[in-house]
């Protein structure tokens, strides 16, 4: 009857890792593909060539890039309305610093890719007219993991002039103003191409998107075996790419994971894993960081009564 018990117990064990693995690893493959991350685009404006954020022209830009993503079906927030009361609003002059610093530290919504746009413009004066030259340029940035996902850059006509003999840099904005809209629609256009090919999974070769989420694993009171058991659920989650042990000592452990899962589910799978492994522990997340922290149990010592 005993090793009945014993054998139904493993059993049951075989049974339930099943299970698990069935739901880490089954999952749509064009899951996702439609599940788009949200986006904010925000005005770098240090240089002294570039049109300041606070201008007409650059809120013109904006706009028009974020209606179009929009009609396209991607999330994008506008930045004022989402850190209205938590930073200084109409900043002008913000370098990439204080730009990727106010993306990660927005939590509600959670940003996930940042378009950091730049708009330059400057004139080349001749005897006969005046040539404006201007162009947009960005990236796209993962907000996160800092990873660059991508470039852009659309310029103006090449034959766009003025007659006007003095165009100065009010001049030059007013003329800039113009085909504002025709700059701020040929970037859209890009940015939806390449947002739409980084998002959608090739399904034909299998490669799975690069807007791969990327994220730091802390282990807390775990033990080096321990350590060695979680290796081995995390590379069968569901979107797993690739993983590798940033920092390791007796009792702390820091691990740099690539996935293409959602925040929400690696959550699930994290708290999954512990209960599958009978450890007692917590899990939190904050950014980009995953932190586990192993409940110690108290053991209890045998006592050997005939010694007494």
């Amino acid at each position: 009857m005993a090793l009945g018990g014993k054998v139904m117990k493993i059993t049951s064990a075989i049974a339930a890792a099943s299970i698990f693995v069935v739901a880490c690893t089954a999952v749509p493959t064009n899951t996702f593909a439609i599940e788009y991350p949200n986006i904010m685009i925000v005005g770098e404006d240090d240089d002294k060539d570039t049109i300041r954020r606070d201008s007409r022209i650059f809120k013109r830009v904006l706009n028009e890039i974020s209606y179009v993503l929009n009609d396209e079906g991607f999330d994008v927030f506008d930045e004022t309305a989402v850190t209205l009361g938590k930073y200084v609003q109409g900043r002008v002059n913000r370098n990439d610093a204080e730009i990727i610093r106010i993306a990660k530290n927005q939590t509600k919504p959670p940003i996930d890719v940042i378009v950091v746009m730049k708009i330059f413009a400057n004139l080349r004066r001749y005897d006969s007219h005046t040539q404006i030259i201007a162009r947009v340029e960005g990236r796209l940035l993962r907000v996160q993991s800092g990873q660059v996902i991508g470039g852009f850059e659309a310029s103006g006509p090449s034959n766009w002039t003025t007659s006007h003999p003095d165009c100065n840099r009010q001049c030059l904005l007013e003329e800039v103003g113009k085909k504002s809209r025709d700059l701020a629609r040929e970037v859209s256009s890009i940015l939806s191409r390449k947002l739409q090919d980084e998002v959608s999974s090739t399904e034909t070769s299998g490669q799975s998107s690069s807007l791969t989420n990327n994220y730091e694993l802390v282990f807390e009171n775990f033990t080096p075996d321990d350590i060695a058991d979680i290796e081995r659920y995390l590379t069968i989650f569901s979107g797993y790419r690739d993983h590798r042990i940033s920092y390791s000592s007796n009792r702390l452990h820091e691990l740099w994971y690539s996935s293409d899962i959602k925040d929400a589910k690696l959550n699930r799978n994290l708290r999954k894993m512990l209960d599958h492994l009978d450890i007692r522990g917590t899990v939190s997340f904050t950014g980009n960081e995953f932190k586990l922290i192993k409940v110690p149990v108290r053991k209890r010592r045998k006592i050997d009564k005939s010694k007494w």
